[in-house]
């Protein structure tokens, strides 16, 4: 990768920095003159600021780390100590001058597999038709789907997995003896319990079987997401703020390609805005969830994820969100999304 496109000025807004972290996928920017290093912002800083409901058009001077890590050209050899000490995935290298010379990158499983593990079970909704995906579907059911060589819900068992995950219920309506009849069949370190939906039952409904099977915080995630994030720091997140349910939700970003005419209230045009853009958050299908929630599921009865949020947002219980980079959730709900999930997994 060219190292400029890491490089991004100061007189740049928050939603140029979110879509240039888009484009390179690389969590990290470095805020230069030239190349003369200033500061650097991460993916995590824009989170915050988001969190904190800040505005997408306001200047990147909100968020700066003016202070970030480096070694100098004569300590290049101390490179992977010092990310691993401060579990940082890039490091500049100066010169003399201060500019940056290079970008040392490390492998993101590598700098945070000496991080604790998660203690949480996973839950993992696979019991739809998958009626989007025909014709596929009609012959192997969507869990099963192959990007590359592996069954979309393997991926993400074994996402969850590296993380320290060992612990999934999966439910199952469609096709559910050839879900069981492949895993059943693999080597694996984790254990699988299967919840079986005599009726589909929606992406909450089938939580009801997990009745005095779960007693702790535990991830709930349809079977076609595959989330890049630390789940780890999800789970912190979720954790320190005392969250009832934590949504992870994915920026969006869009562009409308024509000019908006905005109206007053007599009818004449007020603004003309061209080629505009908006930024929103969207669902992308992973939850954290506290055991409670469980108790509280009827038998039997068809509910989804988002009616369950909205009963708990109404009696006050607190909702958090987690957002992430739009390039960092990858679904394959449609013929074109899975499409684009194989391109980007390189399978």
């Amino acid at each position: 990768m060219d190292m400029s496109k890491l490089f991004i000025s100061e007189d740049k807004n928050i939603m140029d920095a979110l879509n240039q972290i888009d484009e390179t996928a690389k969590k990290i920017l470095f805020v230069v003159e030239g190349y003369l290093l200033k500061g650097s912002i991460t993916d995590g800083d824009i989170r915050r600021w988001i969190l904190r409901n800040g505005d997408f058009t306001a200047s990147i001077k909100e968020i700066i780390n003016y202070n970030p890590k480096y070694i100098m050209n004569t300590e290049k050899n101390m490179a992977n100590k010092i990310m691993e000490k401060y579990s940082i995935e890039a490091l500049p290298i100066l010169n003399i001058n201060g500019e940056i010379e290079e970008i040392v990158f490390w492998d993101y499983k590598t700098i945070k597999a000496n991080k604790e593990k998660i203690d949480a079970p996973v839950v993992i909704m696979a019991g739809g038709l998958g009626t989007r995906l025909h014709p596929y579907t009609k012959i192997v059911p969507k869990p099963l789907i192959p990007i590359g060589d592996t069954p979309i819900m393997e991926r993400i068992i074994n996402k969850f997995n590296c993380s320290g995950c060992d612990e999934f219920y999966v439910s199952l309506n469609y096709k559910k003896n050839m879900i069981k009849a492949y895993f059943e069949d693999l080597n694996k370190n984790y254990l699988i319990e299967y919840l079986e939906e005599k009726k589909p039952l929606g992406t909450g409904g089938s939580l009801y079987m997990l009745k005095n099977k779960i007693k702790k915080s535990f991830f709930l995630t349809n079977c076609d997401v595959l989330i890049e994030a630390s789940y780890k720091d999800i789970y912190d997140y979720h954790k320190e703020n005392k969250n009832f349910i934590t949504m992870v939700c994915a920026i969006k970003n869009i562009t409308i390609p024509y000019g908006v005419i905005e109206l007053n209230k007599k009818g004449n045009i007020e603004n003309i805005k061209e080629k505009p853009e908006y930024s929103f958050l969207t669902n992308t299908g992973m939850y954290i969830l506290e055991p409670e929630i469980i108790d509280d599921i009827e038998e039997n009865k068809l509910i989804h994820m988002p009616e369950i949020i909205d009963i708990y947002r109404k009696e006050g219980k607190r909702i958090g969100v987690y957002p992430i980079s739009e390039s960092n959730w990858i679904d394959m709900g449609e013929h074109g999304e899975m499409k684009k999930m194989i391109e980007k997994l390189g399978v």
